[in-house]
């Protein structure tokens, strides 16, 4: 489900440093977020696993999906960038699960081209550093023909969440794009990466979808957002005050007890065709 979590330093690009620190909380994930692997269904029917397939499950997060892909196909091996989802996956059930780097599956002995399928479900947008290695690791992970269906945050995703963290940064003196951790691209994006790294593209598209949460904006922000808070390590006054401050803007986004935020979800489906260019 995740890559890694922003670090305290900021790199010369100008962006947070993603290759250290591990932020996710799998007890906040289940707490506020059982919506994601529910959510996943469609992609799992898009990937249709068979029987005698073994499937690469990227952004596993804390493998509920990694466990109704079991229950599909041969083998799962399950690879995440952060060891506290990996842990739950482990005691979740998982017979595979490992802490991997979507950025280094590209140089990894996981990536050796025994896959029929890489899935991923809300996860490729947390690997933004370098979007096209995380596709180049998928393609060296495949058999020839092999497919890569997934489903991330696409063009306009979480859109009023994300302005009102941009503003609430600007507003205290941050620059809100050194902490975004997200990449969401659109269709024509997404499938220019896929196709100047080996991939034929049999179907992509934005979907969007009004997603009802389990918490509040507040606790949306603390399980998913925390990136954006890293200027405030220490204060947890001011983070507090910064989550209230864009959950009180977005009071319109509640509606009979109950807050929803507008997801912008982008499925694909892309079959390895060449040699990639990694």
């Amino acid at each position: 489900m995740t890559t890694k979590a922003p670090a305290s330093s900021v790199a010369s690009s100008g962006t947070v440093d993603h290759s250290t620190d591990d932020h996710w909380s799998s007890q906040k994930y289940v707490k506020n977020a059982s919506f994601v692997p529910v959510l996943g269904a469609p992609v799992l029917q898009l990937l249709n696993a068979q029987p005698h397939e073994h499937i690469l499950d990227l952004g596993s997060g804390d493998g509920i999906l990694t466990l109704e892909l079991e229950k599909q196909c041969k083998t799962v091996v399950a690879i995440d960038s952060s060891k506290a989802m990996i842990d739950a996956a482990i005691e979740n059930g998982c017979h595979d699960a490992r802490v991997v780097d979507g950025h280094d599956l590209v140089a990894h002995e996981v990536a050796n081209g025994q896959f029929d399928a890489v899935f991923s479900n809300a996860a490729l947008h947390w690997m933004k550093q370098d979007p096209e290695r995380v596709i180049q690791g998928v393609h060296k992970s495949l058999k020839p023909d092999g497919r890569f269906v997934g489903e991330m945050g696409g063009y306009m995703n979480v859109a009023e969440v994300r302005t009102g963290l941009h503003a609430a940064l600007k507003k205290r003196g941050h620059n809100p794009e050194a902490y975004d951790p997200w990449f969401f691209p659109g269709p024509k994006t997404y499938r220019r990466m896929l196709e100047a790294n080996g991939f034929r593209v049999e179907s992509i598209e934005l979907i969007p979808r009004l997603t009802e949460l389990s918490t509040d904006i507040a606790g949306w922000i603390d399980t998913f957002g925390f990136a954006f808070l890293k200027p405030f390590e220490g204060d947890d006054e001011e983070k507090k005050a910064i989550m209230d401050e864009v959950q009180g803007n977005l009071q319109f986004s509640k509606d009979e007890s109950v807050w929803s935020i507008m997801y912008v979800r982008l499925r694909f489906k892309a079959i390895k065709i060449l040699e990639s260019n990694a």
